[in-house]
């Protein structure tokens, strides 16, 4: 009891605050690294760096001296070692520290332009598209710059539009193959090379096109839409995840929200509503609706003229 005394006497607030402070900011850290690493080439390796400390310990614990002696000698290796295999991810960390979405804030923060008409002429071009069964890969910038691709093919600085999209994928022109880059309302390039993901956990049967939407999208924190040219299926690639098989309402609803909008509400089935006026007879209603309708006079012919019911004078 003496002791607990002395302990609360010490205590300072101040400095317990900091250390929390502190702490949580590191575990946080942490945390976000290791999200950003699972399913991915890097995680493997940070596993074999484990692996390896964990036989360091190991030998020295269990007297294998001439086994910690060798492990111990490879050990001042090991920052350059991590440096050399964890280029590609090191440098993706230090881009993505720099943006909100790392730290949790939304991306509609940042996005003070309103696309939403960009979304929407997006939805019909990949939908016409689709059913033309012709391979497409638009790529919508948010907020990481992808001035490195758009130097890799032919700069556009158009107004986005379905026609224009589904010319440029069109089979034979120029342009088709390849990437074409949307920033904000505009297409800032098409015919783009991207970079292929070279993640362990994508499945064999799918494509080149499908694999470099992947590789962007994990690159930087862009919207990718994907036609397949075989079988016309829409997909998606959002944080190199690939959501496959989508119609026009589903990839309205991840482009909105990847945009952090919001979709109004729409006719049901798909309908089309039209307003139309009422045209009221001159006689008053009998309170089940509007009264009838008087059929127009057709005008009175011309001289000369010829009635319908009147065969032509030879």
């Amino acid at each position: 009891m003496t002791r607990l005394l002395e302990l609360l006497k010490d205590f300072n607030l101040l400095d317990f605050l900091r250390a929390a402070v502190d702490v949580a900011f590191v575990a946080y850290i942490l945390y976000r690294l290791i999200l950003l690493a699972k399913g991915r080439r890097a995680w493997q390796i940070l596993i074999g760096i484990g692996v390896f400390f964990a036989l360091v310990l190991g030998s020295e614990v269990m007297g294998l001296v001439t086994t910690n002696w060798l492990l111990r000698q490879i050990t001042p290796l090991g920052p350059v070692a991590i440096v050399i295999l964890l280029y590609p991810e090191l440098r993706e960390i230090l881009e993505k520290l720099g943006r909100l979405d790392f730290w949790g804030a939304p991306l509609s923060s940042t996005s003070r332009e309103d696309n939403t008409a960009t979304l929407e002429e997006v939805v019909r071009a990949t939908m016409l598209l689709a059913a033309r069964k012709t391979g497409a890969l638009m790529v919508l910038e948010r907020e990481t710059g992808l001035e490195d691709i758009i130097a890799t093919g032919t700069v556009v600085d158009s107004e986005v539009s379905s026609e224009l999209l589904a010319t440029l994928f069109y089979v034979g022109t120029p342009l088709h193959d390849g990437a074409v880059i949307i920033r904000g309302s505009r297409i800032a390039a098409a015919g783009c090379t991207l970079p292929l993901s070279d993640s362990p956990n994508i499945s064999a049967n799918v494509h080149m096109r499908h694999r470099a939407a992947i590789g962007v999208s994990e690159a930087s924190d862009a919207v990718v839409v994907v036609v397949s040219e075989e079988t016309g299926t829409v997909s998606i690639a959002v944080n190199g995840k690939l959501n496959r098989g989508l119609n026009d309402d589903k990839l309205r609803q991840k482009l909105y929200e990847a945009f952090g909008k919001s979709i109004g509400k729409k006719p049901r089935n798909g309908s089309v509503s039209l307003n139309f006026s009422r045209r009221r007879s001159n006689g008053k209603s009998n309170g089940k609706g509007a009264g009838p309708i008087t059929p127009a006079t057709p005008p009175a012919p011309g001289p000369g003229a010829t009635r319908p019911d009147e065969k032509p004078q030879p």
